[in-house]
């Protein structure tokens, strides 16, 4: 369901008083069709006459303002999706996929081919990770010190392929031999300080679970009883300003040490993995970070260790909330959840630029990765292809830009039944979330049709 904000209330009751109007017993999937072409009755031309005054009033008012409004997506039709998408920053907003649609249903639309592992394409992503932080290490040795956040932001970006290459050993996508995967995932994850046993357990609970309100172990909105606990306590505070910022944008620091490090988090059979991969992060700090403070101190430990790695959290979060966070796609309750919504239609497909998703290796062409897990890096974009021809009626994308990001960090917070999400400050505006909605930028260049 879709929190309208940036419309005016007014007009938004009219409209869906009008679906009331003409829906009778009808279906969603009728009244949508009857929403976008009604003109048998006075009543509904009216409402066609309301929708267009909608369309004036939000292209006057770009600006995203806090949450009052709910529509859900499947009342709505193609030009109330598009219209709502551009108010949020993205491309399209898809439609709701049929019910009697299965995940396996869409697996099988993809080719065989998308599953097929390549030695040659799994290792040169390794080159291209070994060669790409080589290079970010030598830019900070050499750059004056007014260039090194962009020598910082080119090797957070480039450590980032660390993760991506153990990400496909996670998943049984590197190589046929599991033991090569778990080596190499286990020395790709090392310099990130990523256990990566207990990092591939939960990971996998978060690709069984994806978009369920409890369960899913990357990310799910605060829950209203949550935030009253926060309240006038410091983890509140806390809490509320790393979810609610731009800041939100490192909260996977957060996850990393909550997650990752507690051996009461994993079973007595799940442990002794786990021990061999906390032991080889353990020897990674015991061996670098002495070796980089000794010969470079600790300035030179912050600037050839530190900052790479925010900028890889910078990625690792934002990537996270981009691709499973939206005002539309809503986290459910497991009785009500269902995996080929979750995985297809819960997913967001986002085009960043393409010397980050090179460096990256295509991990922000995330929801055939969603569809099927065990798809090679280098397969995604086929996969994405394929997904987009025959489901893409039922896809939302995006470009990663101002206006979307400034939706997530300012009104995208707090579980609500009826809304999806509503902002932190959803009773009574508070001074932090005001000002940011009124100095972050809102910039959104709409894709030309």
């Amino acid at each position: 369901m879709i929190n309208s904000t940036s419309l005016r209330p007014g007009c938004h009751r009219s409209v869906l008083q009008g679906v009331q109007r003409c829906r009778g017993p009808a279906q969603v999937g009728i009244v949508t069709r009857a929403f976008s072409a009604s003109k048998k009755t006075a009543s509904c031309r009216r409402l066609k006459l309301q929708q267009s005054k909608v369309s004036a009033s939000a292209h006057q008012q770009p600006s995203v303002s806090a949450a009052a409004v709910s529509v859900p997506v499947e009342q709505l039709s193609d030009a109330g999706r598009q219209q709502l998408a551009h108010q949020y920053g993205y491309t399209k907003i898809g439609k709701q996929l049929p019910d009697d649609v299965t995940l396996s249903h869409i697996v099988k639309s993809m080719p065989s081919q998308v599953f097929d592992i390549n030695p040659w394409k799994a290792w040169s992503a390794v080159a291209i990770t070994l060669s790409s932080v080589a290079a970010s290490l030598y830019l900070i040795a050499i750059a004056p010190w007014y260039l090194l956040p962009l020598a910082w932001a080119f090797a957070g970006t480039a450590w980032t392929g660390f993760f991506v290459v153990g990400h496909d050993c996670g998943h049984r996508a590197f190589s046929k031999n599991k033991l090569v995967e778990d080596v190499v995932g286990t020395l790709m994850f090392a310099p990130l300080i990523y256990p990566f046993e207990p990092w591939r357990i939960k990971h996998n609970i978060h690709h069984a679970h994806t978009n369920k309100l409890v369960e899913d172990t990357a990310w799910h909105p605060v829950s209203k009883e949550e935030l009253d606990q926060w309240k006038g306590t410091f983890k509140g505070w806390l809490f509320k300003t790393f979810l609610g910022s731009p800041l939100k944008s490192w909260a996977s620091v957060g996850h990393w040490l909550i997650w990752h490090f507690d051996l009461t988090k994993y079973t007595d059979k799940q442990q002794d993995r786990v021990k061999i991969s906390l032991a080889a992060v353990y020897a990674f700090m015991g061996i670098a970070f002495p070796t980089i403070i000794y010969y470079t101190g600790i300035l030179g430990f912050l600037k050839f260790w530190v900052m790479p790695w925010l900028g890889y959290h910078f990625w690792m979060s934002t990537f996270t909330v981009v691709h499973h966070t939206a005002p539309h796609i809503p986290f459910k309750d497991a009785k009500e959840w269902d995996a080929a919504q979750a995985q297809l239609s819960g997913t967001v497909h986002c085009d960043f630029p393409r010397w980050v998703e090179f460096l990256t290796h295509d991990i922000s062409v995330h929801v055939p990765h969603h569809v099927a897990s065990k798809i090679p890096w280098y397969n995604l974009r086929m996969a994405n292809d394929s997904l987009r021809k025959n489901w893409g009626q039922y896809m939302t994308e995006c470009r990663f830009n101002w206006r979307m990001m400034k939706t997530i960090f300012t009104e995208l917070h707090v579980y609500d039944e009826e809304k999806t999400y509503v902002p932190f400050d959803f009773k009574k505006e508070e001074p932090f979330l005001q000002f940011q909605r009124k100095v972050l930028p809102n910039m959104y260049r709409q894709p030309s049709v």
